[in-house]
């Protein structure tokens, strides 16, 4: 009922935009991992939030390559094994955007705020909406095919939301690598390939959700007429 031809059709683009941005953030890793830097990701994250003031924030490692993410509800930055422990220009570059995303909670950011109240909708939003655009379309219940695409826009809310978060922690932690002096010229060049290069992976995603969006409002919004009948 979902996947048809028009379907993939509609997110060609974003799905072709996700897989060049993949392989670009692959291949940057892959060269800034290669050129040296002065301290560790764990270091460099513990530095950077001490002199932020941060003291309280947490570093802590955790298994996978590139699941590095900050927990707000704990005060905690987790690193992956590689940029915890390596001294390079993508371990400290990662870990400084990660860091930016502590100080962006410490120091009230509205859109992470915002972010993290949308987070609901992006856990459940895509399975729920699907629920209910299928048993709205078989039924031919209109009320329930708006509330299934209600609820995935509120997908696309936490996706737009979510870009200026990121995009402001990757500044952040471009411009306090090199106030702190932990990256050199070289080494700021290697940096923000890395986090640019990440950066467009959520542009695509936002992308892909709103091509999906515009394809169930195609597929399933005739089904809002019935309620004119």
């Amino acid at each position: 009922m979902f996947f048809n031809p028009i379907y993939f059709v509609i997110l060609s683009p974003a799905l072709l935009l996700m897989v060049w941005a993949q392989m670009r953030v692959h291949a940057t890793y892959a060269h800034a991992m290669q050129i040296p830097a002065p301290l560790s990701g764990a270091a460099a994250a513990r530095y950077i939030l001490d002199q932020g003031g941060l003291q309280d924030v947490q570093i802590e490692e955790v298994g996978g390559q590139l699941s590095d993410h900050y927990d707000p509800a704990h005060h905690v930055l987790r690193l992956s094994h590689e940029v915890y422990n390596t001294r390079s220009m993508a371990a400290v570059g990662i870990a400084a955007h990660e860091a930016g995303h502590a100080l962006q909670h410490a120091q009230g950011y509205l859109p992470l705020i915002v972010r993290n109240a949308a987070v609901p909708a992006a856990m459940w939003g895509p399975s729920l909406s699907i629920i209910l655009l299928l048993i709205g379309a078989v039924m031919h219940a209109p009320a329930l095919i708006l509330l299934g695409l209600g609820l995935f826009g509120g997908v696309l809310f936490f996706q737009v939301v979510n870009l200026p978060v990121e995009f402001d922690a990757s500044n952040r932690a471009k411009r306090v690598l090199a106030e702190l002096n932990i990256v050199d010229r070289e080494g700021a060049i290697a940096v923000n390939n890395v986090l640019n290069a990440a950066g467009w992976t959520y542009v695509a995603a936002t992308l892909q959700t709103l091509l999906a969006l515009v394809y169930y409002v195609l597929r399933f919004g005739g089904g809002l007429r019935d309620r004119d009948d």
